[in-house]
């Protein structure tokens, strides 16, 4: 059975049994990735920037079995934003091609569909089932990243230093952990502002904040998620304003891996090495910040090969593709059998 379900309120023990199953998940798709600590998973489930929503289902094989302590089947959320939701689907390993995956997607375009949601798109990484499911439900193949990992334990930390310090004249690098001081929040929204507009192709599932209200809202986010930003700003000395930025996020959930966030370099500042610096420089900084980290994930777009190129210089390995989806509500709703 498929219900809806709400992280906010449930019990411990059913927070508890839902991040057994998503171990259970990660184990059989992403063998290498580190398990998910029940730390802050609820808040890590539920919380969303202002304006967005997320509805959450669960599918039992009976009622109470999450309570109780029994494995859940399956999940499924779906992330109202913008005109698009953004849907995520689990199901045990033990218990797939039984039609539970299916079942949750009733529900989520259910409601799609319901509140008038024109397209669905979803993260999914590749060589796994999610792949098959998606495409056999109609979701085509929209954007395509690389996701790269780095192991701490194979820097070179003193050619990362040289490579930290190979910033041209006339620019300062500075590490925040947290958040960018409140005197450079508006410079370093305009840095981001400058670059939204590049278009490589993908569909904004996990959309930027390039303006300084809404800036301050998605870090105020991360924080409520138990996700723990570090940045470090490149700022052009003579006229202050913020050349280039990169954002690392230790995840409470799973601390011994950080995830890359945006890396930016403003246009008329490019050829000053500011993109390989301010990435060396944070390096160094979650060495002393977070010394339980082991691995820095970060996810490029394959037509992106200035970054990627840094990115190899710094020592990560390309791991797997990271796919994007993307399908009409109305499409998924008749294929599916809702209207």
């Amino acid at each position: 059975m498929v219900r809806e379900w709400d992280p906010r309120i449930a019990t411990a023990a059913e927070i508890s049994t839902l991040v057994a199953t998503l171990n259970a998940v990660t184990g059989a798709d992403l063998p290498d990735d580190p398990p998910w600590r029940d730390v802050l998973m609820r808040e890590y489930m539920s919380v969303t920037m202002p304006g967005e929503r997320k509805i959450t289902w669960i599918a039992e094989k009976n009622e109470g079995d999450l309570e109780r302590g029994e494995p859940v089947l399956g999940h499924a959320s779906i992330l109202l934003l913008g005109d698009i939701g953004v849907v995520e689907v689990f199901v045990h390993p033990e218990l797939r091609r039984q039609g539970v995956a299916t079942q949750l997607m009733r529900a989520v375009v259910g409601r799609a569909h319901a509140e008038g949601f024109a397209a669905l798109g979803a993260e999914v990484p590749g060589d796994t089932d999610a792949m098959r499911f998606y495409t056999r439900l109609g979701f085509t193949k929209a954007f395509t990243e690389i996701r790269s990992v780095l192991d701490l334990s194979t820097v070179n930390w003193y050619s990362l230093g040289q490579l930290a310090d190979g910033v041209g004249a006339g620019y300062s690098l500075h590490f925040f952990p947290d958040s960018p001081p409140e005197e450079l929040i508006e410079a370093y929204a305009a840095a981001k502002a400058e670059v939204q507009d590049v278009d490589l192709g993908d569909l904004d599932l996990r959309p930027s904040s390039f303006e300084p209200d809404r800036l301050r809202a998605s870090l105020e986010c991360l924080h409520a998620r138990g996700l723990r930003p570090y940045i470090v700003v490149a700022v052009h000395d003579a006229s202050g304003t913020v050349a280039g930025l990169t954002e690392v996020v230790v995840p409470a959930q799973r601390p011994t891996r950080a995830d890359q966030y945006d890396t930016i370099v403003v246009p008329r500042h490019r050829g000053y090495g500011v993109g390989r610096a301010i990435k060396a420089r944070m390096l160094f900084e979650l060495r002393s910040a977070v010394p339980g980290l082991t691995q820095v994930q970060t996810w490029n777009a394959a037509v992106n090969e200035p970054l990627l190129k840094v990115n190899a210089e710094l020592g990560f390995v390309p791991d797997r593709e990271w796919l994007e989806y993307e399908a009409d509500v109305p499409d998924l709703a008749r294929t599916l059998g809702i209207a």
